[in-house]
Order: structure tokens, then sequence, then C-alpha cells
């Protein structure tokens, strides 16, 4: 829907990924869009490049979210929630509605 704007199909679903969900890494997106891990990380490596978005390195995980000193950020936001609103239910279901639990489970703890 964007991806003319954005420069690229990738860094659209990179963007409405962290919206949604605030923080992102490559393999979760790769695994996520069930493509090659390779284009995540070039469209991470271009946003912050831009300044959009930083990293930090959890681990030996590196973690990318929006840039909170980028001074569009609102504007970005705001003009991305709006677009989220005209994406197909189906494709908002499948890979951007959180469903995935984000936190370890406790040891032990019956399923």
């Amino acid at each position: 829907m964007l991806e003319l704007l954005f420069g690229g199909k990738n860094i659209e679903k990179v963007l409405f990924f962290l919206l949604l969900n605030q923080r992102c890494y490559g393999r979760q997106l790769s695994r996520l869009f069930q493509q090659a891990l390779f284009p995540f990380q070039k469209a991470l490596d271009r946003l912050e490049s831009g300044g959009i978005v930083v990293s930090f390195l959890e681990g030996k995980t590196r973690i990318y979210q929006f840039n909170p000193r980028y001074p569009f950020l609102q504007e970005l936001k705001a003009f991305l929630a709006k677009a989220y609103k005209f994406l197909p239910q189906e494709i908002k279901d499948q890979y951007y509605e959180p469903k995935i639990r984000q936190r370890p489970r406790r040891k032990g703890k019956p399923l």
C-alpha cells in the first residue's frame, strides 16, 4: 500500500510492525513474514541510517524501536496509524495483531 512512498514493501512492514509492537528484531520479522532475513536487515539499516529507528543490543540480539528524538515521529505515527486502518483485516490478523507471546513462560508452569 505504501511501498512506493517508503521505497520498499519491507520498510512498510517494519514500520507497521513497530507501530503496533514498539520493538522488533530482524529474525522476528523474518519468521513472521516467512521471508529471508537479509531484506529485513537491510530495511532496518536504512531506517536507522535515516534516524527513524534506533537499535541497541539485548544480549546478542539487536533490537530496533522508533527513535524518540526523530523530529517527525508523532506525524509519522499518525500517518502510519491512519494507513493501518485501510489494511485488509486478513493481513492485520495474520501479521500485525499481537498473538505471539512476548515474554518467556515460567519454568514448570503447565501449558
